[in-house]
């Protein structure tokens, strides 16, 4: 943590990480990586990761090391995700929502955010795991392996 969060000017942000869809083989993405992207921005209120009922123990040990909040669903992760970041934007709006995904499903939430006068920032686990509708969606947009 820097000097900046020492100031109330620096924005809260709240992260949320679609696990199934940038925690693959194919993009390499480190969950530290993930949260230093979204901690440059301001202030971490909100570190969640949201994972299926098929994640492995050892990744779930690893993001509770690292500091995440882990929610695993039976159900469809798109719909727990996207349902709580509605509710969290709604009660207790962050000044920046990070979504860290490829998924365009998240593109209605960023949406909201952006209404409510909430900065979005959306992240991509690689240059092809990223969703251009998302992207777009978001007011900033960043690819993890740039």
């Amino acid at each position: 943590m820097g000097l900046r969060s020492l100031f109330s000017n620096t924005p809260t942000v709240a992260l949320f990480v679609d696990g199934p869809n940038v925690l693959r083989d194919e993009f390499d993405v480190d969950l530290d990586d993930v949260r230093d992207a979204a901690d440059d921005v301001g202030r971490l209120v909100a570190t969640r990761l949201y994972l299926d009922a098929h994640a492995p123990s050892g990744l779930i040990q690893a993001a509770e090391a690292r500091g995440y909040e882990v929610t695993i669903t039976s159900g469809d992760v798109d719909v727990k995700l996207a349902v709580d970041a509605a509710e969290l934007l709604v009660d207790d709006p962050p000044g920046v929502f990070v979504i860290a995904s490829r998924d365009t499903d998240f593109k209605p939430v960023v949406e909201l955010a952006n209404r409510r006068g909430v900065r979005t920032l959306a992240l991509a686990p690689g240059e092809h795991g990223r969703s251009d509708a998302l992207g777009n969606a978001a007011q900033d947009a960043l690819t993890l392996d740039e």
